[in-house]
């Protein structure tokens, strides 16, 4: 879902660029919000059919949220596959109602987390789940399907169950190499063709399909595959530069 000018301060305290009026920053819990984000209990499967759209933020709270998906996703794995310092920028594209958002805020707190999404009902969820959780390094950005909106060069871009969703991918991560710092990472998650989770199976994509389309957008894989219950991790950097 290139990079945009933001102003650093010496301190950590992300502060919201007054130029950006396409981001949802930080904002006080509304009872409207809290209202909206009442849960149901819809099937896991449902959240990934392709014809699905994720603009009910209350439903997806409780399908993303289920604490029954921490056995499959296994987010701390994820987490150590990013070895992120803590004053790290990073960016979770297609961050949903902020599943790995918050976790990510918890692992750099003296860095910033940018939870990106298509949808505004999601956008706004995370940024009142942010306000609820205290997580001041966590800001909220409507993206486009074709440009992440990134307001700032980040070390790593998080993609989880997301990859398969996007069009012409090799051009929308060649287009977001310019929001990578120099050694900046994508971490790719996504499900396998025997997950009972996940999109069609036509859909899916194997880590060899993955890797010829990142290597198209110039990337490089790093290390090995990561194995997960249901899904796969693939680490990229941007392919070094031949003379």
């Amino acid at each position: 879902m290139p990079a945009r000018p933001f102003a650093r301060r010496p301190d950590h305290t992300p502060q919201a660029p007054r130029s950006l009026p396409r981001i949802v920053f930080f904002t006080a819990l509304t009872a409207a919000l809290s209202a909206a984000c009442a849960p149901t209990h819809p099937h896991v499967h449902d959240a990934h059919h392709h014809a699905h759209r994720f603009d009910d933020a209350a439903h997806w709270a409780a399908v993303f949220d289920d604490p029954a998906r921490d056995a499959w996703q296994q987010p701390d794995a994820v987490l150590r596959a990013l070895a992120l310092a803590p004053d790290a920028r990073v960016a979770d594209l297609g961050a949903g109602t902020g599943y790995f958002a918050v976790r990510l805020a918890a692992a750099v707190p003296l860095g910033r987390v940018w939870a990106l999404d298509v949808e505004p009902t999601l956008v706004r969820h995370i940024v009142a789940r942010a306000a609820q959780q205290h997580l001041g390094n966590l800001f909220a950005v409507l993206c486009t399907p074709d440009d992440a909106m990134l307001p700032e060069p980040v070390d790593a871009v998080l993609v989880v169950d997301t990859f398969h969703h996007l069009e012409d991918r090799p051009g929308y991560f060649r287009r977001l190499a310019s929001s990578l710092r120099p050694g900046g990472r994508v971490v790719i998650v996504d499900f396998t063709r025997e997950s009972p989770e996940g999109p069609p199976v036509a859909m899916r994509l194997a880590p060899d399909a993955v890797d010829a389309e990142m290597t198209t957008a110039g990337f490089v894989r790093e290390g090995a595959v990561l194995p997960l219950p249901r899904q796969y991790v693939l680490v990229y950097r941007e392919r070094p530069a031949t003379n």
